[in-house]
């Protein structure tokens, strides 16, 4: 795997909004503040984990920076290009280099087409081969990269198993030889045994082909094992991120140390229930967020400095940046402790 000090993925206040439509007439009258304002970057050859509670905007951030959303707002930059201002011919040869891997393996598969198909028909559309038997011949090395055989490729999608339809997602992904692929909970509707496999081949390819990765996850565990770098995000923010050992290991949110708690453990002798974090309250609207700090209403330290005033984002150490109106004294109080 080649990685490098230069940022292949660059967000910049990224957001995403989705119109509240009421009346007789549906005009407008709120908005769902999915994504609101993430900025993150992403070095060529490194992956980069995006975790958070169901419903706080991790897919739709990586479904807007490929334009499958159409961004509020905000600047994507791909290699130093933002390709938010790009429409046409040049989105088009920009959407070869970033690929998407969605999280259920069948929906995401046209259950009309062949294997063959499925895989080498963008090849044909973005004109990286030249016929359908150098087509075929690409689709057949790269099913044999992704772990299927080639005899496999006259079959449809609901003639496989779950990891099977999932190695075939990963095998189109990869068929316009992108840099840039995000696993949108790539692993999460597969069984535990097949969810390693897949993990372990997404590794392999990485190293082999130099990809840089986007992984979206709730499963911390998986996000640990693979990612380079942690954004953890709470309603449609960033709220802390940083290395992965920063964020596993010296976290300063206190959201991040309650997901960090509820993470299940093999270890018996980490199974202590009385150090389970247990967040009261639901989730917030994102059509109507908290004012402050939007994780004051189920903080178990949030004081009335956290409900009227926004915290700013602290770097409480190099590159380990946390929302939070406690960050610095949390972090240091963490330091002296150790």
């Amino acid at each position: 795997m080649t990685t490098d000090n230069k940022n292949l993925i660059e967000v910049r206040n990224l957001k995403k909004y989705f119109p509240i439509k009421g009346g007789i007439l549906q005009t407008t009258v709120g908005q769902v503040k999915a994504v609101d304002d993430v900025s993150f970057s992403i070095k060529k050859g490194q992956v980069m984990g995006l975790v958070g509670e169901s419903g706080c905007g991790k897919s739709t951030t990586g479904r807007t920076m490929l334009q499958l959303l159409k961004p509020t707002a905000g600047e994507m930059y791909y290699d130093g290009v933002d390709t938010f201002k790009l429409s046409g011919n040049e989105l088009k040869k920009y959407r070869t280099k970033m690929q998407i891997v969605f999280q259920d393996p069948y929906s995401s598969l046209n259950p009309r087409l062949p294997i063959y198909d499925i895989i080498g028909e963008a090849m044909l559309e973005h004109k990286i081969v030249a016929n359908r038997e150098e087509m075929m011949n690409k689709v057949f090395e790269l099913m044999s990269k992704c772990g299927l055989f080639p005899e496999q490729a006259g079959r449809y999608p609901h003639q496989f198993s779950g990891g099977q339809r999932q190695r075939i997602c990963i095998a189109r992904a990869l068929a316009v030889d992108p840099e840039f692929v995000i696993c949108d909970e790539a692993v999460s509707a597969l069984d535990v045994s097949i969810q390693s496999q897949i993990i372990n081949l997404l590794k392999d390819l990485q190293d082999d082909m130099g990809l840089t990765y986007l992984f979206i996850s709730h499963d911390l565990s998986v996000v640990k094992f693979i990612s380079d770098s942690v954004g953890v995000m709470y309603l449609g923010e960033i709220v802390e991120i940083g290395s992965k050992e920063q964020i596993f290991e010296h976290f300063a949110h206190p959201y991040t140390e309650a997901l960090l708690s509820a993470a299940p453990s093999f270890d018996p002798r980490k199974r202590n229930n009385s150090n389970r974090i247990i967040l009261q309250g639901d989730l917030p609207s994102p059509a109507n967020p908290p004012s402050g700090c939007r994780f004051h209403t189920r903080c178990p330290l949030a004081t009335a400095k956290c409900s009227g005033e926004v915290p700013a984002k602290y770097e409480v150490e190099p590159g380990h940046f946390v929302q939070c109106h406690f960050a610095k004294e949390r972090f240091a109080k963490r330091a002296e402790n150790n």
